[in-house]
């Protein structure tokens, strides 16, 4: 089990507990209200579509905030890719608890498979040429959530906020020059990483002179990528510097990201991997034991 798919409990159960108060506020479960609290049942979790799973924990936490005598024994675990047809785990417990708990625990499955799904579709179509990373685009108060499912499928994830390290994009160097916004979030933030935008070639070198860490190449063409490119690694070989991370963004699509992954960059992000990701088909048949 790799636990560093797993997001955060504290924001699983924080998310578990709002959904479910969607679902049951004021009165409960009316319809499983009529059902025979005694009666016990099976369920199983079955794919519907190929895809690569996650949410595994928050159907794991939503079952246990129903019931705590709702169990899942899973077959598959978060990162592993499922086919249509296939068991992803199968679930026992009181059948009228196990219905209240079904959807909410299949729409976290779902959306967040869907998006670890989605990175897949990108890391795969990459094959190791280039790493693919996440953005911040992602649905409020889900980030960490996306971001493991992110992590599920195989790619790698941004910052998580805007706590994490110092990104410094065009609106915020109005007023100040590359070099000055460098120098001063080394003075403020020692340690920090420090990412700088640039959408010309003569702010990638200003901000390889003043010593980020990551350069963001944005909205440029993979053939002037192509150029420029072997200038940055040229610079910093002549200038025996450490040779900052080279990000290429905006605009990138999996109909492009060929092309951007043989250009020579490091990293290519996209904040589709996240807010364009499609729900991947689960159900869960449930089967009462009489």
């Amino acid at each position: 089990m790799r636990h560093d798919l797993d997001p955060p409990l504290a924001d699983i159960r924080f998310l578990v507990e709002r959904a479910l108060a969607e679902d049951l506020t004021p009165f409960g479960d009316l319809t499983s209200s009529l059902l025979d609290p005694t009666l016990q049942a099976t369920a199983e979790f079955g794919a519907r579509e190929a895809g690569v799973i996650a949410g595994t924990k928050c159907v794991e936490e939503t079952f246990r905030a129903v019931d705590e005598g709702l169990t899942v024994e899973w077959a598959l675990r978060d990162g592993d890719r499922v086919e249509p047809g296939q068991t992803i785990g199968v679930a026992s417990g009181p059948f009228a608890r196990m219905l209240t708990a079904e959807r909410t625990a299949l729409n976290f499955m779902s959306h967040l498979s869907g998006v670890a799904t989605n990175a897949a579709k990108w890391v795969d179509l990459a094959a190791g040429r280039v790493t693919v990373w996440d953005t911040r685009k992602t649905t409020p108060g889900y980030r960490s959530l996306q971001k493991a499912a992110v992590r599920a499928g195989g790619a790698a994830n941004h910052r998580g906020n805007l706590s994490d390290w110092l990104m410094l994009k065009d609106n915020h160097l109005i007023g100040l020059s590359i070099t000055e916004a460098v120098h001063r979030a080394k003075q403020l933030w020692p340690g920090r990483t420090i990412h700088v935008e640039a959408d010309r070639e003569d702010q990638m070198f200003e901000a390889l002179a003043a010593g980020a860490d990551i350069i963001l190449l944005d909205n440029f063409s993979p053939a002037e990528l192509k150029v420029i490119v072997p200038k940055a690694h040229a610079w910093a070989e002549e200038n025996q510097q450490k040779a900052a991370l080279l990000e290429a963004s905006g605009g990138i699509t999996l109909d492009t990201l060929d092309g951007y992954a043989d250009t020579g960059v490091d990293l290519v992000s996209s904040g589709s991997i996240t807010n364009s990701a499609r729900v991947l088909d689960i159900g869960l048949d449930v089967v009462p034991i009489t």
